[in-house]
């Protein structure tokens, strides 16, 4: 069996797809002084309003080393300030400010263009989340089982 070409494989179909969609909201996110990835950390904080960095990191598969960087740079903005928590000082906290919430009332037209700009029903866009959102639950699992499964479809032995 031949090997796919490029442009027959999953993984580059996605990753064609995330380049195309992170290219999209550069010029949305430019006038609110926001990279994408800062976008994605506001997304969750504006959700929140206070979480910490370790839950905050989960939520957007980040670790530490990325997060860090991102959090510093909003924080110079004053959209988010790092405070420890409360109720245990080795955890660090997000917390939402005033700028950050006015940060948001800019933004709020974002997801809506964003959307647009894909070409899909809300219908078709709801089930490409799903099934997105799917086959990453699917991938992460199977790193933590080693064996293998062969999606192709069997040919009947008739």
């Amino acid at each position: 069996m031949a090997m796919p070409t490029v442009d027959q494989q999953l993984c580059f179909a996605l990753y064609s797809a995330s380049r195309a969609m992170t290219a999209s909201y550069r010029p949305l996110l430019d006038g609110l002084g926001l990279t994408y990835p800062q976008y994605l950390v506001m997304l969750v904080v504006w959700e929140e309003e206070r979480i910490s960095v370790g839950h905050l990191g989960e939520r957007l598969r980040l670790d530490s080393g990325t997060l860090s960087p991102l959090l510093k740079r909003l924080e110079a903005h004053g959209v988010v300030r790092r405070v420890r928590s409360t109720a245990d000082e080795r955890v660090v906290d997000v917390v939402l400010t005033r700028e950050g919430r006015a940060l948001q009332e800019r933004a709020s037209d974002v997801p809506r263009q964003a959307w647009a700009a894909t070409g899909l029903s809300a219908s078709e866009s709801y089930d490409l989340v799903h099934a997105v959102q799917q086959l990453t639950r699917s991938l992460e699992a199977s790193r933590h089982d080693p064996t293998p499964h062969d999606p192709s479809p069997q040919k009947d032995p008739a």
